[in-house]
Order: C-alpha cells, then structure tokens, then sequence
C-alpha cells in the first residue's frame, strides 16, 4: 500500500477552503502550497539549498523537457530526480502533455498518442500516455501526471468533446503501466469551458481511484469568470480526502480564488520568470527594480519579507546588479519572488485555520494594487 496520504484538517467555516496535510512517502507538507517551478530539475538560479530556506516544500519537474534533456536514462542511472539534482524534498513531475500542445508547432494527435517535432532540433518524436508514465518512473519522481491533450481556448463543443474523451482513456492506460508503489499518480481533468464535459471527466476520473487530481486546461488565455467557473465545475466531483491541483496558476488573486474553491497545489514559472525581468512581488505591490529611481533607495525590496535577499540587501543594490546583468540579482529576486508566493501560502493556512479565510482574501485584493494579469 503506498505511503501517500491526504488529510483534511480543517475547512474554512465560511468557504471551502481546506488547511490539510500531505504525507509524500514520509516527507509531510501542509496545503495549500504553491511549489516552484524546475522545469530542467533545477529552479533557474536557485541551489537546492535556496529552496529548503524558503520553505519551498514540492519542486515541480519536467518530463518532456528532461525526456530531451539529459534523459531518463540518465537521471535513472544517477539515481533518480532527488539524487541528480540533490533534493531530499518531494518532487512532482508533469507529463509534458502542456509543453507538447504548447512547443511544437506541428502535431499529429491520434488515438495512440501524439506525434510532433522537438523544439531544439526538430526531430521527429511520438509521446504516448505509456512513454510518458515510464519516463516518470523512471525519473522517480514523488508524484507523477497522467497524460493529457490541453486545447486551446476557445474551442468548441464537439472538439472539447472528443478531447476530453481521450484524456479519460488516455488516464486509464497510463494508469494500466504505472507500478513503481513510491511514486503516486494523479489524473487531470479537462473538458474546456464546458460544465458537462468537466463534470463527466471529474467524476470518471474519480471512479478509478487516483492518489490525486489536477484540473487542467485553465490559464490559457481564458477571462477570470469563465477559469474560475472550470475550477468549481472539476472540483465539485473530486473526492474530498484527495489533494487537488490547479495546473500553471502563480497570478495572486487566481491564487486566493483558487484556494477558496477547495484547491490545494498550485505551481507556475511566472515568479521567477518576472523576477529575471525585474519584476518583483512585494506587500505593497509589484515594484519594476529596473527604474532609475531606486537606484538610490537604500531599503529592503519588501521590510515585511523575511527571505534572504529583504534580509540582507537594498533596493539600489538590486537595481544595480540588474542593471550589470550580474547573476546574483537574478538569483536575489528569484528567491524574493518565490519566498513571497510561499509566505502567502503560510498566512492563508493560519487564516483557514482561523475561519477568517474570506477576510483574509479580501484585505488582500483590496490593498493590492493588482492588473490584470494578477500580480
């Protein structure tokens, strides 16, 4: 019997939002968590190190990425993901299921799996719902991704139809070949826009008894109202003592908004991304670490952050490094973007646990001064 287990705790008294526990093979983490992105078994200049004084919890990987590079076989014959890049915590891998929709531009999808040319070469290559398990096992990941067809938004009807219907038996092959018992393997509900079509994948998916569920398909050019009505739509229909997981989602008020749906795991590279673009995410707002007028602004980036570059370092410091292309900035703001999103995470837990969720969520979209794209 595999060592995963979910545990609801608590669930806020006015929202469905839920503080639970998830016991990963004997490493335990509380939800809801946001886990950084490594999409090449590394999180873009940050040492492993950085992420546990960070508290980063889970590190997402990537299968199609380290499928091409360096190869299964080698993280294998080093030992696995957690000995190749020398992370005790848990690791998540996807599928590579986004990236295949989403990197190459020329795809054939059929019944068996999908056949498109690789983004560094151009070499043809054929990803089936079996390949994609077995290079997981073989990543030895702690928590795997079934493999799926993300669409486009919008798109209609009869294709969402067919698509979803193909995920579904694409999860049941999958989960046919998984048989490694310390890794768990959770199902992603897709179905678009269409509330039929998340129901009927939400509640097949659930009948084969996954460790865990992901709700794909979201977060792709979509407005708010209609990712949030996909999130209630799959969630719904999961299983309450299993942890669900919203795909790709880092903006803050999607973060609030799905916690307070009933989702507990979030991951997305858009912290670190907009960090190595000099964007960083503080109490009072995102500040653009690029203009001239903090070159000469000897605070923290952000007093209420405890993280390693707030700590230590000023605004005209990092202005400074930014502005040379050092390495160091990069890093230093990686870590502050990243530390903010996880501290977040820590004071909605506190407030789940305190019934003061929806005050919490509130005090925070109305005192952040957010654009449309959340941040």
């Amino acid at each position: 019997m595999k060592n995963f287990k979910y545990e609801l705790v608590h669930e806020d008294a006015k929202t469905k939002a839920r503080l639970g526990k998830l016991n990963i093979f004997g490493k335990v983490v509380e939800t809801p968590i946001f886990m950084p992105v490594g999409t090449l078994a590394t999180v873009k200049f940050l040492s492993p190190e950085d992420l546990k004084k960070i508290h980063a919890g889970i590190v997402l990987s990537n299968t199609y990425h380290l499928w091409l590079r360096p190869g299964e076989k080698i993280v294998k014959q080093a030992g696995g993901l957690h000995k190749f890049m020398n992370y005790d915590g848990p690791i998540l891998t996807d599928s590579g299921g986004f990236q295949v929709f989403s990197l190459a531009d020329t795809r054939k999808i059929n019944e068996e799996g999908v056949t498109f040319k690789s983004h560094l070469d151009g070499s043809t290559l054929h990803l089936t719902p079996e390949k994609s398990i077995q290079i997981q096992m073989d990543l030895h990941s702690d928590i795997a991704m079934s493999f799926d067809e993300c669409i486009p938004y919008p798109s209609d009807y009869e294709y969402t139809k067919r698509s979803t219907e193909r995920t579904i038996r694409w999860a049941k092959r999958g989960l046919a070949v998984h048989n490694i018992d310390d890794q768990a393997l959770f199902g992603i509900v897709q179905g678009g826009e269409y509330t039929d079509l998340r129901e009927a994948c939400a509640k097949e998916l659930a009948a084969l008894d996954f460790d865990g569920y992901s709700i794909g398909g979201t977060s792709v050019g979509e407005d708010k109202p209609t990712m949030y009505k996909m999130i209630e739509d799959a969630i719904r229909y999961l299983p309450q003592d299993k942890p669900r997981y919203l795909m790709g989602v880092g903006a803050i008020n999607d973060l609030l908004n799905g916690i307070e749906r009933g989702v507990d795991m979030f991951d997305c590279v858009l912290p670190t991304r907009i960090a190595r673009h000099g964007t960083l995410m503080t109490s009072k707002g995102r500040i653009n670490i690029k203009k001239a007028m903090y070159a000469d602004d000897f605070t923290p980036v952000d007093p209420e952050c405890d993280c390693e570059c707030c700590q230590n370092y000023t605004k005209a410091y990092i202005n400074h490094l930014f502005r040379t292309k050092e390495g160091l900035g990069m890093r230093l703001m990686s870590i502050h973007n990243l530390r903010f999103l996880i501290r977040l995470m820590e004071e909605a837990r506190q407030a789940i646990r305190e019934d003061r969720f929806k005050e919490f969520k509130e005090e925070i979209l109305a005192s952040y001064p957010f654009d449309e794209r959340g941040f």
